[in-house]
């Protein structure tokens, strides 16, 4: 089998993000695949890298509905299954007025986290420059073991392992087990990616430097990066501490920017090609930036995968929009 960039496992769902109101002010939701790890499998696939993704859906009209998204944004489905047996994960997304989303889960039961161990095809973890790897599909069983199992294998293999936590409080029985199921994995994985609110959850503290130093020199992550929304994200390289503002877009929907960024991340790891450890600070800056555009243009339209953007169209924003100042 031919070698994939990336390999991503975990969930997919459907995001229902809002389109406007109906009479008398009912609120109308769009239907739009979703799922972190299948959100950064699209964006790379959009960057030009071959990408797989394995998970489960319901074989019903929102999972076919996955595959058709996954399949047009150019990522390989062989091993995503379709269950008979439960229905697809739905989640309802909710805007504030700048833009920022919270989320509302319809998951009991559902697809997503009854994947099996024997359900997840050994040929593509094998196959893997990266395997990618969420939280989310560790909040229960078999989902959890399937998934942490696979993370394993592609690792004994030779694959990159990279993780977001994206922690989801609502679907997880106490955060007491979030942390501790989490902060296990974290230490699998060669680059991670947090948020300022992860960062505090799981280090206690949302300085990005001090939790980048607790997950490298605790968990011994190679790279982690701290994604802190509008302001950016930051980074360490060569012992400094780096960051990068997000550009300047309209913004109107912040669905899978996160993912999208991640994508940016990944997508110059390949590039560059050499071990993470001995990626410079000048590399580790244009990762961050590149990382940013491409991030901050995904929030410019509605939906994670139809907003996320192609490698010319991140460069042209590098190029030609203004980089906004780091916090």
């Amino acid at each position: 089998m031919d070698m994939f960039d990336c390999v991503a496992i975990g969930e997919i769902l459907i995001d229902f993000t809002p389109a406007g109101s109906g009479r008398g002010g009912a609120a109308r939701f769009a239907q739009n695949m979703g799922g972190a790890p299948a959100n950064v499998a699209c964006a790379l696939a959009k960057l030009g890298r071959k990408t797989a993704f394995i998970g489960k859906a319901g074989n019903d009209g929102f999972g076919r509905f996955c595959a058709d998204t996954l399949g047009r944004s150019g990522v390989d489905t062989s091993g995503l299954v379709l269950s008979d047996a439960h229905n697809t994960t739905l989640a309802f997304v909710h805007l504030s007025s700048d833009g920022d989303r919270s989320f509302s889960f319809y998951r009991k039961n559902s697809a997503d986290i009854s994947l099996k161990k024997s359900e997840v095809s050994a040929k593509l973890l094998s196959s893997a420059r990266i395997c990618h790897f969420g939280g989310v599909s560790l909040t229960d069983e078999p989902a959890r073991g399937a998934t942490l199992g696979a993370v394993q294998k592609a690792k004994k293999a030779g694959a990159i392992v990279t993780y977001d936590p994206n922690y989801r409080p609502s679907l997880w029985e106490s955060a007491k087990t979030a942390k501790e199921v989490m902060l296990g994995a974290l230490c699998l994985a060669d680059v991670v990616k947090l948020s300022e609110e992860e960062a505090e959850f799981f280090f206690g503290t949302d300085d990005a430097a001090r939790a980048i130093r607790a997950a490298t020199e605790g968990c011994g992550v190679k790279m982690a990066f701290v994604t802190r929304g509008a302001r950016g994200a930051a980074t360490v390289a060569q012992g400094r501490l780096l960051s990068s503002g997000a550009y300047s877009v309209k913004t109107v929907d912040t669905t899978g920017a996160g993912d999208c960024f991640f994508g940016g991340v990944l997508h110059n790891i390949l590039a560059l090609g050499k071990p993470i450890e001995r990626i410079d600070a000048d590399e580790a800056l244009h990762m961050l930036r590149f990382a940013n555009a491409a991030g901050s243009m995904s929030t410019a339209k509605m939906g994670a995968v139809a907003a996320q953007p192609s490698l010319a169209a991140v460069r042209r924003c590098m190029e030609s929009e203004k980089e906004l100042g780091a916090g």
